[in-house]
């Protein structure tokens, strides 16, 4: 019987399955944060590489922010712009995380709740197949159902984080839940039935508590994780089974429906500066004089340490006498305070070791280059994937969110070192920044890591691997489609 849709290109092997004999016209709806968006694009990219049709919902100004879209792409991947409303309590301008302090992020998670209305005019105008949405959108799968379309969550964070939010039950309901103060987030969940550490330290989760102690939004962050597990179809997770199988095991066990990791994505080639652009080509050219032990320093696009923290970590750069790359951030958002500021004379005291780039950096390009001998990381799960499909052991100094579980996952498999803090304040030395640098840059204890990192790494790199996953994931969400699962 003929589709009503387009045929599939049929140069395509995918498309060729037997099983897939139609276009599906896939609905994204990532969470007003970069960290969430990125990934959600490279898979849209991915999926549309395809000969599938991927609209890409956000707001105007994130949508303005984001990388532009190979012209090979355009006939088969649509970026729509939603505006924002405007709430009280929320700057003008403030379409993302990136914008605004941690404590106004319930802010912003109102006014995201306000785009229901034009997601479901453009749902039920649209004739999607599947819309595949994030944690904070939790009410897009009863918006789908409506419309009469599945739907998936698709979760930019990994299966160990979500393994170790549990079950659906305490999440929707906190007087269900087993966790009620941040000493119980510091242990390791109950339901896991093999040895791990995955667990926050005390310091991260106070940290987490004290940005959450308010919610004008009236559904909490784990209510919205909850909710989205709850009414999905399917959870489509960041991961692959090579990596992530026990933690994949857990989720299938929690939830008991189809759980369908979709690979690392690792950013595209595409998305970073041309070879010949000036800005690279004066980073090249230092790092083309170094030897394989430099140190790259970033923590991501939100992360931004205090001045205190900021002042060790720059006197530990300098105390451990390695040279460095650093991409300083002293400012975050539309409302941050006075920028940060360097120790009196060390942009002079290592002029001879040092590159401190004020602006955006080229990162996967930086990563890539031979003379990284490692990286210091937030332990964002876009930048872990970056380094470690160029082989760079990590460093592992975490500031918010999921970046916890994310250290004590990457602790788990030696694969990074986390910079010894104090366990009740997160507070850290200039001792412990150089001595952690050493440790997995140059000295022989820290050997484990570079070799694991070494041996890992086509986990993380192996386009070919990634390809198969976006597959496995598009037979799945045909096969559940039309009835077959």
């Amino acid at each position: 019987m003929q589709n009503k849709r387009e045929s599939r290109n049929p140069n395509n092997s995918y498309l060729t399955n037997e099983m897939s004999e139609d276009r599906l016209h896939i609905v994204m709806i990532p969470w007003l944060a970069f960290g969430h968006m990125i990934p959600y694009l490279e898979l849209a990219k991915l999926i549309a590489q395809k000969g599938h049709k991927i609209s890409f919902l956000s707001t105007t100004r994130n949508i303005n922010r984001l990388p532009k879209i190979p012209p090979t792409l355009a006939l088969n991947l649509e970026l729509i712009k939603l505006p924002l409303p405007h709430i009280d309590g929320l700057p003008d301008d403030a379409e993302s995380t990136l914008d605004i302090p941690p404590q106004m992020v319930q802010y912003l998670m109102k006014a995201y709740d306000n785009i229901q209305e034009p997601v479901t005019r453009f749902l039920e105008t649209s004739d999607p197949d599947w819309v595949l949405h994030d944690f904070a959108s939790y009410w897009a799968s009863s918006i789908a159902a409506k419309v009469g379309c599945k739907s998936a969550y698709m979760s930019i964070f990994i299966p160990p984080v979500l393994g170790f939010l549990g079950p659906v039950a305490g999440l929707v309901d906190s007087t269900q839940s087993e966790r009620s103060k941040p000493e119980d987030f510091t242990l390791r969940s109950k339901w896991v039935n093999f040895s791990t550490s995955v667990a926050f330290k005390l310091h991260e989760i106070r940290k987490i508590f004290a940005c959450v102690g308010g919610d004008v939004s009236g559904v909490s962050v784990m209510n919205r994780h909850g909710m989205s597990l709850r009414d999905c179809d399917v959870l489509a997770i960041r991961g692959c089974a090579e990596f992530d199988a026990e933690w994949l095991d857990v989720l299938r066990e929690l939830h008991r429906k189809p759980v369908i990791p979709v690979g690392q994505l690792p950013t595209s080639e595409n998305d970073d500066l041309d070879a010949d652009n000036e800005d690279w080509l004066a980073m090249k050219a230092w790092l083309d004089k170094q030897e394989r032990t430099v140190v790259y320093l970033a923590f991501g696009s939100e992360a931004i340490p205090s001045q205190q923290e900021l002042n060790e970590i720059a006197l530990g750069l300098e105390k451990s006498e390695l040279p460095f790359f650093w991409v300083l951030k002293k400012r975050c958002g539309l409302t941050d305070p006075e920028p940060l500021e360097l120790p009196n004379g060390f942009d002079e005291r290592i002029s001879d070791r040092g590159f401190i780039c004020m602006g955006w950096a080229p990162q996967v390009k930086i990563l890539a280059h031979d003379s990284i001998g490692g990286f210091l990381t937030h332990a964002g799960w876009s930048s872990v994937v970056e380094s470690l499909q160029f082989k760079r052991p990590l460093i592992l100094l975490t500031f918010s969110n999921d970046q916890g579980l994310t250290r004590s996952y990457l602790e788990d498999k030696k694969l990074g070192y986390p910079i010894p803090r104090d366990g009740s304040d997160g507070s850290f030395t200039r001792e412990s920044v150089a001595g952690s640098l050493r440790l997995v840059v140059a000295e022989e204890e820290g050997k484990i890591y570079r070799d694991n990192a070494k041996e890992i790494s086509w986990v993380f790199g192996d386009r070919k691997r990634q390809d198969h996953c976006v597959d496995s994931l598009l037979h799945q969400l045909h096969s559940f489609r039309n009835g077959v699962h």
